[in-house]
């Protein structure tokens, strides 16, 4: 199984960046995907997830209204749109993947079973 995330970049606060991440080796609609971050000397934040269906979505408190998750099923990709970032969003993104049914366990860090690299994220003031 490959995760792999895109898509990050170097942004002043209050733009925009759309993260993407593709995941391979598994059946694409089957997985509910989510996307968690880690700021410098900080641990492993849950970020957003979204059920393998695409119909349920969730958001921790520090990015709704701003960032956005969604799926698409032709491209076997999944995106964060990031919108309004700032400095505080710096962080690196991962992009995990899982084959459990969408539910509050998608918050706790690390609920995935599978994981990226990460991409890195920089939020200029």
């Amino acid at each position: 199984v490959q995760v792999v995330e895109s898509g990050g970049g170097l942004v002043q606060a209050g733009g925009s960046l759309r993260l993407s991440c593709t995941a391979s080796g598994l059946t694409f609609d089957d997985l509910t995907m989510g996307w968690f971050r880690q700021a410098p000397g900080k641990g492993l934040e849950w970020v957003s997830a979204i059920s393998h269906g695409g119909g349920a979505t969730s958001d921790a408190d520090s990015v709704k209204g701003r960032f956005a998750i969604s799926r698409d099923y032709a491209k076997n990709t999944v995106y964060l749109q990031m919108n309004s970032l700032k400095p505080e969003d710096t962080a690196v993104y991962y992009c995990a993947a899982d084959r459990r049914w969408f539910g509050t366990w998608t918050k706790e860090v690390p609920g995935f079973d599978y994981w990226g690299q990460g991409t890195q994220v920089t939020v200029s003031s």
